[in-house]
């Protein structure tokens, strides 16, 4: 008797419950759709720095300098080559092996001073806004290509983002 006054009671919250079920599974998507997704925010951009591949022609067999331009997204800044503080990741451009080239060790440009409203003080060194690494090379005649990578870490005026890298491709003739 007992048994089956607890299957009456039991059948009786089942409709109850899976009415709720269904409710709750109906308002997910649209809690996501006001929540967002919590794992990156909906305004980060893809990227905070962009290559301009420009068109550069080198003497061949003779020391030349390419010019790599790149531009920090309006908001943002990226550590330097040389940033402040060791917690900092440097922004630091890898070449990879390339036929007919011999390329020295990037140049990079002074950084800017930066500080954190919350802290005057302490200044970091940034890049914004357009910036231009020089890579010394010396390439025999002909049309050469040079993969490489440019490795930053972008910030905006509240926090700083985990670490990107940019694909690079230099083409240039030498002649």
């Amino acid at each position: 008797m007992k048994l089956t006054m607890k299957l009456i009671e039991t059948n009786r919250k089942l409709p109850f419950l899976a009415a709720l079920t269904l409710l709750i599974a109906a308002a997910l998507p649209f809690a996501h759709a006001q929540l967002g997704s919590m794992d990156t925010p909906a305004s980060a951009p893809k990227a905070y720095v962009l290559y301009a591949a420009e068109q550069q022609i080198v003497p061949a067999g003779k020391q030349a300098t390419l010019e790599l331009r790149f531009h920090t997204l309006p908001g943002y800044h990226v550590n330097s080559h040389t940033p402040k503080s060791e917690l900092l990741i440097a922004t630091a451009l890898t070449l990879q092996p390339a036929s007919g080239v011999k390329p020295g060790t990037p140049l990079y440009p002074a950084g800017q001073p930066y500080s954190f409203s919350f802290d005057p003080s302490d200044k970091l060194d940034v890049y914004a806004g357009d910036f231009t690494i020089k890579l010394p090379i010396v390439a025999t005649a002909g049309e050469h290509i040079v993969d490489g990578s440019l490795k930053y870490q972008a910030c905006d005026n509240a926090s700083c983002y985990p670490p990107r890298t940019l694909p690079v491709k230099v083409a240039f003739p030498a002649k």
